[in-house]
């Protein structure tokens, strides 16, 4: 079996942690190779439902190593309380199943305060950010002045690396917004409540990845978000501050040489988009607020109400393009049946003419969307298993959105549970 990478064709929230927990039942390894605790994966199984912002989705499986890579923002603080609640529902997490790589780099406390900083600075020109300090990380990581997790294990050098960089940040803090600045008895308290706790699970897990290879191993890279929020090919700059894409999984996981056969992208059967940025096909009133509520479109995160619309097919064709998908998996079909006619935005119109291809982001604002009609299945689906026993409605828009995507839908979600899945 080939590796494969796991990826988000549209805005994020497509669903992919339910597809990692289902086909983690073939591989060895689950890596989550970039972004951070901004986003949320919701799991439902045998063991409950959970929402994942920082552990990968294969934690629940048996036997699956679980990798955080060298391309993922490290918040010790999140992710030792992430720890500690999925621990207490019984999911057992040790070194043997769970590891960090030493590259990864540390969020640290002041980036959520800068965050916060500047989406208040920014006011009614923000970019919608979760406040989990994401941008100024991925800043730091590039300007070189973050610490890497690895230098736990060497404390007398993170000692007199972290002055400078407090020294540093204090300037910045306090000169530009006028906050609190942060002293080195904050520090020490967040290293010994944190970084000390994660430090047993922290390794050289691009050695252990690349032992993995050569003896056969599965892996299967998780990505966070969608190909529109890709910090070169997204919605700039109503982006992540990440790259989200395939391409980029065999550098952020920390095996730069994998060979990804089949990239699996995630597409949601309608559209939802968190926070600021063109959106299109997006719906208002009490037709978005209706199914908004029917697909309980509400951020795992921060809990804030998903914008809805309908199935966006030039963004869609595009998520496909950026992440070079081999194949669909479809979530939450279910949802749509309570529709009598279900809306698809076929296509754009920019000042007068026709898109079939999803624009320049400048250009976005300006598209209003062409809308085509499908006639609804009007019964509930979410028990059937197979593609035959779905309802000649549901596989004639299933076979539209196929052909026009360009790309084969292998998998059908028909509801949140592990199983409940229709593979063509």
């Amino acid at each position: 079996m080939s590796d494969c990478a796991i990826v988000g064709i549209n805005w994020g929230d497509e669903g992919k942690g339910r597809m990692v927990d289902l086909l983690t039942e073939n591989y060895d390894i689950v890596v989550r190779f970039q972004g951070g605790g901004n986003a949320g994966h919701t799991v439902v199984n045998d063991k409950g439902k959970f929402a994942l912002h920082l552990l990968p989705s294969g934690i629940f499986r048996d036997g699956v190593v679980n990798i955080l890579g060298n391309g993922v923002a490290l918040d010790p603080e999140n992710l030792w309380k992430e720890i500690q609640t999925v621990k207490n529902s019984g999911v057992e997490l040790t070194p043997d199943n769970l590891k960090i790589s030493d590259r990864a780099s540390i969020l640290m406390p002041w980036h959520r305060d800068l965050d916060e900083l500047e989406e208040n600075r920014l006011s009614d020109k923000k970019y919608g950010s979760t406040k989990q300090g994401i941008a100024p990380f991925y800043s730091d990581k590039y300007q070189k002045k973050t610490v890497l997790c690895g230098e736990l294990f060497y404390p007398d050098k993170l000692k007199a690396h972290l002055a400078d960089l407090t020294e540093w940040k204090n300037l910045v803090l306090k000169g530009v917004y006028g906050a609190k600045e942060y002293t080195k008895d904050m520090l020490d308290d967040w290293l010994n409540n944190y970084c000390e706790k994660i430090k047993p699970f922290i390794c050289d897990s691009g050695d252990y990845l690349s032992k993995a290879k050569k003896q056969g191993k599965n892996i299967l890279f998780e990505a966070q978000l969608g190909s529109l929020r890709d910090i070169d090919y997204g919605i700039y700059p109503y982006t992540t501050s990440s790259n989200t894409t395939a391409a980029y999984a065999p550098i952020g996981s920390g095996l730069p040489g994998a060979q990804i056969g089949t990239v699996t992208g995630v597409v949601k059967a309608y559209s939802t988009c968190v926070g600021e940025g063109p959106f299109v096909c997006e719906m208002f009133g009490d037709e978005a607020e209706a199914l908004r509520k029917e697909g309980n479109e509400y951020g795992a995160k921060t809990g804030r109400p998903r914008r809805v619309g309908p199935i966006d097919i030039p963004a869609t064709r595009y998520g496909v393009e950026v992440q070079a998908a081999t194949e669909i998996a479809l979530t939450k079909l279910d949802v749509l049946s309570y529709m009598d006619k279900i809306p698809v935005c076929r296509e754009y119109e920019l000042n007068g003419q026709i898109l079939e291809r999803f624009p320049f982001p400048t250009a976005l604002d300006d598209c209003k969307p062409v809308i085509e009609y499908f006639d609804g299945w009007k019964c509930d689906i979410s028990g059937i298993r197979t593609w035959d026993g779905l309802p000649k409605e549901a596989k004639e828009y299933v076979l539209y959105i196929e052909k026009c995507i360009g790309c084969p839908i292998k998998y059908i979600s028909v509801g949140p549970e592990r199983e409940s899945i229709i593979i063509r």
